[in-house]
């Protein structure tokens, strides 16, 4: 595999991983909105650590989140739910980010929180599944 591409890869899961962190710095400060966010960030960015190995990226988030359904959920390398998990994320981010009158919660940035740490585990899991059983993608 092209070093460039697992250089990405591992860049955008650090990247993931940062906002992550940040989420729960922001939930602990009660700033749920934010948690929310980064909460969905960290995910999206996930993903693009995974789509780098394909050499796939899009500008557009439904793009992404549409690439990650179409070659890694519906073939089932990766389970339904966290399709699921990731348009859900994406849908409460717009809310909040958008909708001048939506109110985040403790409850739903915790649940966002928990989500993408789950997220992220499985996609970093499978991309060493990958590397582990030399299926690297062309």
């Amino acid at each position: 595999m092209e070093e460039t591409r697992l250089d990405l890869s591992k860049y955008r899961m650090e990247k993931a991983k940062d906002d992550l962190g940040v989420s729960k710095l922001n939930l602990e400060n009660k700033k749920f909105s934010q948690s929310i966010n980064r909460s969905y960030y960290s995910m999206f960015h996930a993903v693009r650590a995974l789509l780098a190995l394909h050499k796939y990226d899009s500008k557009k988030h439904s793009g992404v989140i549409s690439y990650f359904n179409q070659y890694f959920v519906k073939p089932r390398y990766i389970e339904p739910e966290y399709f699921m998990i990731i348009t859900k994320a994406f849908k409460i981010r717009n809310d909040c980010d958008y909708d001048d009158f939506y109110i985040a919660c403790y409850d739903d940035a915790k649940k966002q929180f928990e989500n993408a740490g789950k997220f992220i585990n499985r996609i970093e899991a499978y991309i060493k599944d990958i590397f582990e059983n030399d299926e690297a993608p062309s």
